[in-house]
């Protein structure tokens, strides 16, 4: 049986370890790449349900327990590595998740990038307050953590187009550092003038931000979703192994890994 990592975005979890079951998978791991202000993550729950180990950044302020995660820390799955970048911006405790199959050579083979890095865009920097500062930090995080990466990184953010995360995303759900290096209009631009860019044109802020952010941070108990309502991993109906990006999130199996965006 494989292990396997995942994070949710929705409190919907009571189907997941049922269907890493049906897969042969064993879950192991639950990340939040950040403390999310635009929903109410399940992470929590479903670790909880599977007994998993729940993780984020050492520097999240949360009211729970959990289990800290470093920059440059490498967690082993079988043939699996992924390795932690903290990159500090759109929030203090973001980071990224660089995936290495050693199945497939020691080079990484894609990056999670959760809302550091988006498809034509980057992560809005003003929702912990102090916009400007923020938006400096995601200037360094992107030059020394991400940008030197290898190009042909595919890379998996938590959202496109219609999210209110960050300005200007693209519809595309997944990208290659090497084409966001040459077409994303932010990644090329001194530190001054991204401050500038990123600050100005931002989104409304997401719908009752700080109440999501206090059930994230465990300030607010969990509520079982409206009665009716089934959630999409229920409804799915995949015949064949997966790996969700969704957020930021990864479920790895082991005979085959076949890229699956929602």
């Amino acid at each position: 049986m494989a292990s396997a990592p995942w994070s949710t975005p929705t409190t919907w979890t009571r189907p997941v370890p049922a269907v890493c079951e049906g897969q042969g998978l064993r879950l192991t791991h639950v990340i939040d790449t950040h403390v999310h202000a635009d929903h109410r993550s399940g992470g929590r729950r479903l670790a909880e349900l599977a007994g998993a180990r729940y993780s984020l950044h050492r520097s999240a302020e949360v009211a729970f327990p959990f289990e800290p995660l470093d920059d440059g820390q490498e967690i082993e799955l079988g043939n699996t590595r992924i390795r932690v970048l903290h990159t500090p911006g759109h929030s203090p405790e973001s980071i990224c998740l660089l995936v290495t199959d050693l199945r497939r050579g020691p080079e990484p083979w894609f990056l999670l990038t959760g809302d550091t890095l988006f498809s034509g865009a980057v992560g809005r920097p003003d929702l912990p307050g102090r916009a400007r500062e923020n938006a400096a930090l995601l200037h360094g995080s992107l030059s020394a953590k991400v940008l030197g990466l290898p190009g042909e990184l595919e890379v998996y953010p938590a959202h496109y187009s219609g999210s209110v995360c960050g300005a200007g995303l693209s519809g595309k759900p997944s990208t290659t550092l090497a084409f966001e290096r040459r077409w994303n209009p932010l990644l090329s631009l001194p530190r001054d003038e991204f401050v500038t860019r990123t600050t100005e044109g931002i989104p409304d802020k997401p719908a009752a931000m700080e109440t999501i952010l206090r059930f994230n941070r465990g300030l607010e108990a969990w509520r079982r979703p409206p009665a009716g309502r089934s959630p999409p991993a229920a409804r799915s109906r995949q015949p064949w192994p997966l790996l969700s990006s969704c957020h930021g999130s990864a479920l790895w199996h082991q005979r085959a890994r076949c890229p699956l965006l929602g």
